[in-house]
C-alpha cells in the first residue's frame, strides 16, 4: 500500500496516477510494495528531521526511512516541498517531473540504489530515468 501525506498545504493533484507509477515500478523491478508512506512537509520541518535522524545542518528534498524486509519495501519518505519547487525552477523542468524524480528517488534507495559516489549517481539516475519513462499524468 503507498499512502501520500501533507504536513503542509500541498495537495498533490496526480494523486492516483503517481501511487500506479510507483507500484508498476516496483514490481518491473522484482520488488514487492509492503508500506510506503510519503509525508510532504516544508523546509522547515524536514531541516529538523535531518538535523535530529542524520546531524546534517542542510536543507534536503527527501529523507527516507527504510524498513524493507527483504523484496518488501516498506518506508516513510519525506519530501519537502518548498525544495522540489525551488529545484524544478533551478533545473528548468515542471514541478510534478521534479516531485516524480524525487518521489522515485526514494523508492530506488530502498532497492538499494544508492549516490555517494559518481558512480552510483550516474547509476541512480539512469534508473530514475528508465522508471519515468512510464509516467502518465
Amino acid at each position: 500500500m503507498i499512502n501520500l501525506y501533507t504536513e503542509t498545504n500541498f495537495c498533490h493533484e496526480f494523486e492516483k496516477e503517481f501511487i500506479t507509477w510507483i507500484e508498476n515500478c516496483i514490481q518491473k523491478n522484482d520488488f514487492l510494495f509492503g508500506e510506503i508512506n510519503y509525508i510532504f512537509v516544508d523546509d522547515i520541518y524536514l531541516h529538523k528531521m535531518n538535523m535530529e535522524y542524520l546531524q546534517h545542518d542542510t536543507y534536503t528534498d527527501i529523507i527516507t526511512f527504510d524498513y524493507s524486509v527483504g523484496k518488501t519495501l516498506s518506508a516513510d519518505i519525506y519530501i519537502s516541498v518548498d525544495r522540489i519547487k525551488e529545484n524544478s525552477e533551478k533545473f528548468k523542468t515542471e514541478f510534478y517531473n521534479e516531485l516524480a524524480r524525487v518521489m522515485i528517488h526514494g523508492v530506488l534507495h530502498l532497492m538499494k540504489y544508492k549516490d555517494k559516489t559518481e558512480e552510483e549517481k550516474i547509476e541512480m539516475r539512469k534508473q530514475e530515468d528508465l522508471c519515468l519513462i512510464d509516467l502518465n499524468y
